[in-house]
């Protein structure tokens, strides 16, 4: 019995028609859309060319997704060559009819430089609302959650590109997103770079129009869910703490014997009109740096070192560490250990912004560079993508907000930062934000120094997946901490 329908990118390539033959011989496949851009002739009973300049966009699909009279949908991301394991399509018909999830993806083997190897992916939660999750390149839609999901939801919006992206979010409202954990088919990968070299292809200015729709699109979904927060904010409250100076610079540091001086000096650079100090949370160097920073410290009074007691601290565990100390300013300045400043005038432009406004945390814009400064593609990294009426939903989509991070330090003291070493300086802006105000600067004021010792230049599939879990555990956390101040307003 025929019961699925398959869309999938025409290739020119010679694996486009093994790839073809696959569905074309199951039983299981009743239509076959072959989405192409003129190139594609072909004639057989179950296939129908489908003319579109476009893979994902939202008329492509909801044209598709009206013509289609079988029970399940499954859609091809990629055009690389693909190989169905055995039974396939049989085990996604399967766990879809008894999970009754809105969707199913699964595992997958790839295929690297002829190299074979497994390729987890991870479960979906309330949270993985960022655009780049990786599903795999089969996605298997239950078309009676799509057909419910459109009732409800409306249309997918007329995008170029962020068509799927729609569709996958409105099935999401009120079914699950299934992940099957078992390698259903193996891919041909195509884009062999390091995870380092992929970081930043989503402030490319390049896919700034992609963006902008993706955007339109998680703002609906936030909507649709209940997330969503007006562009209503808190004043900053009054606080009786003290300080000791007006800002300081916190640099926590581990084994960076090569970067930590730089890092240092360009903080002592600072031009200012009141006192500042650095402090370097130095937790257990192993190599050099500790002594790097105690000669430091010896020549410069504003340096304060400062060594933990505790020995399980992450980066945001040195951050409080900073944050609680008796040598924090009334504003803390984030710089990382691997990292300057681009000028001596960063300090001062990130507290000018604090004193022009109720803003509970500032974020300044960046510039990619190696160790010997020299400008990296795709160079300046400003966050354009936030906006003051709409930026603190809009963060709920991607993995970061930029940096130099500079936080108003009674308020990071009333929230903390987590003690991980990963996506600490996201969450605390994600909850910051949920009340107040950040400001931001567009121009750069730091250069992030890409090298081979930077903790994410290279990570495993399995750090990465770790990675990717934690912050969608932080959306999701953020997100239904919206959803509770919503319900409250209402």
């Amino acid at each position: 019995m025929s019961v699925i329908s398959v869309a999938l990118p025409f290739s020119t390539q010679p694996h486009f028609e093994s790839i073809l033959r696959q569905f074309i011989d199951s039983p299981l496949v009743e239509k076959i859309f072959v989405i192409h851009s003129g190139q594609y002739s072909g004639r057989h009973d179950k296939c129908e060319g489908f003319l579109s300049h476009t893979l994902t966009a939202g008329t492509t699909l909801n044209t598709i997704l009206k013509r289609i009279t079988s029970d399940y949908f499954l859609f091809i991301t990629q055009s690389q060559e693909i190989q169905l394991g055995q039974a396939a399509l049989e085990r996604f018909v399967g766990i879809a009819q008894q999970t009754s999830s809105g969707m199913c993806y699964s595992d997958f083997f790839e295929i690297k430089k002829g190299v074979r190897t497994e390729r987890p992916v991870i479960d979906c939660q309330f949270g993985s609302v960022r655009d780049n999750f990786e599903f795999g390149a089969l996605l298997f839609f239950s078309m009676a959650a799509v057909r419910a999901a459109l009732k409800k939801c409306g249309d997918l919006a007329a995008v170029d590109v962020a068509g799927l992206y729609d569709l996958r979010l409105k099935v999401s409202v009120d079914h699950s997103l299934f992940h099957v954990q078992e390698y259903l088919y193996t891919k041909v990968e195509s884009d062999l770079r390091l995870t380092g070299e992929k970081l930043f292809d989503y402030v490319d200015p390049r896919n700034q129009a992609a963006q902008k729709e993706m955007e339109a699109v998680v703002t609906q979904h936030l909507k649709h869910v209940n997330v969503y927060l007006a562009p209503n904010f808190k004043s900053i409250p009054a606080s009786e703490d003290t300080f000791p100076v007006e800002a300081s610079v916190v640099i926590p540091v581990r084994d960076r014997e090569h970067t930590i001086a730089d890092a240092v000096l360009s903080a002592l650079q600072q031009k200012f009109d009141q006192a500042f100090n650095v402090i370097v949370v130095d937790n257990h160097s192993s190599d050099g740096t500790t002594r790097i920073m105690e000669d430091l410290a010896a020549r410069h009074p504003a340096v304060k070192h400062i060594i933990p007691t505790r020995h399980d601290l992450g980066i945001g565990g040195c951050w409080n560490e900073a944050v609680f100390s008796v040598h924090c300013g009334r504003y803390a300045v984030q710089l990382d250990s691997d990292d300057i400043y681009s000028g001596p005038d960063t300090l001062r432009k990130i507290v000018d912004v604090f004193r022009s406004g109720q803003y509970a945390m500032v974020i300044g814009s960046y510039k990619l560079v190696n160790m010997k400064l020299e400008e990296l593609p795709p160079g300046i990294i400003d966050h354009r993508e936030w906006t003051p009426d709409n930026g603190r939903n809009n963060a709920l989509r991607i993995n970061g907000l930029g940096a130099p991070r500079a936080f108003n330090t009674s308020l990071l003291r009333t929230v903390r930062l987590p003690n991980v070493s990963y996506g600490e300086d996201y969450a605390v802006a994600l909850q910051l934000s949920r009340e107040y105000q950040i400001g931001r600067i567009f121009e750069p004021l730091y250069l992030c120094r890409r090298w081979e010792g930077n903790t994410d230049a290279a990570l495993s599939i399995e750090r990465a997946n770790r990675y990717d879990v934690y912050k969608d555990k932080i959306r999701t956390i953020e997100m239904m901490a919206r959803q509770r101040l919503n319900h409250q307003g209402e």
